[in-house]
């Protein structure tokens, strides 16, 4: 077996990983992800399934890779949330939500790496159906704006708000989906006071029209 330097993008990556208190305007060019699209409640079993689904194909390819030489550590889960109507966020019945869960993935993972993955995984697990619709994408948000929220999930509203009255005072408008990156992992963090999360908005200037 072939050995390297094991990549992590989190050390590699910190301005991507790392975000403070108070808002912030950055910028983030294109980058290559698994993904994983669906609908319903964050506790619901589809939201379970695809995260189980995600994971499974995110080792699958860093086990791959790390035989050719290219280890790398499995990065944070991200999502991307959204609704089809006007109203926004918590207003809107958890059922209703929409979501596109990501993991991001290291420059030299192609689409084939990831395909490869996709079929030793399904033929391991072949219970776990929604590992055939996990995606090697790419996506480019470009200019955000974001702030570290602590604390537990149901909280973030007020935390948005911040992120908001900044945008509004500095004249940004929506560019696309709600991001977060979880930095902490609900599965091995039971106290929710300790948990987390970048939330993260891709916007436009107002004058861009």
């Amino acid at each position: 077996m072939i050995t390297g330097q094991k990549l992590d993008l989190a050390k590699m990556d910190k301005a991507y990983y790392t975000a403070s208190g108070k808002p912030k305007v950055v910028s983030f060019q294109e980058l290559a992800y698994l993904s994983i699209e669906g609908q319903g409640s964050p506790d619901g079993p589809a939201f379970a399934e695809s995260t189980e689904a995600l994971y499974t194909v995110a080792y699958g390819v860093k086990f791959r890779c790390k035989e050719e030489g290219k280890d790398f550590t499995v990065a944070k889960l991200e999502g991307l949330w959204w609704v089809d109507s006007e109203a926004y966020g918590l207003d809107v019945p958890r059922e209703e939500w929409r979501w596109r869960l990501l993991i991001r993935l290291p420059e030299y993972v192609d689409e084939g790496r990831v395909r490869d993955a996709k079929e030793r995984a399904a033929a391991k697990k072949k219970g776990l159906a929604r590992v055939h619709q996990v995606e090697w994408t790419r996506l480019r948000e470009g200019l955000c704006v974001q702030i570290l929220h602590a604390g537990p999930y149901s909280e973030e509203p007020k935390t948005l708000r911040i992120l908001h009255d900044f945008m509004e005072a500095e004249g940004l408008l929506w560019n696309g989906p709600h991001h977060e990156v979880y930095l902490s992992d609900p599965r091995k963090i039971t106290d929710p006071a300790r948990m987390k999360t970048i939330l993260r908005q891709p916007v436009r200037r107002r004058e861009e029209g």
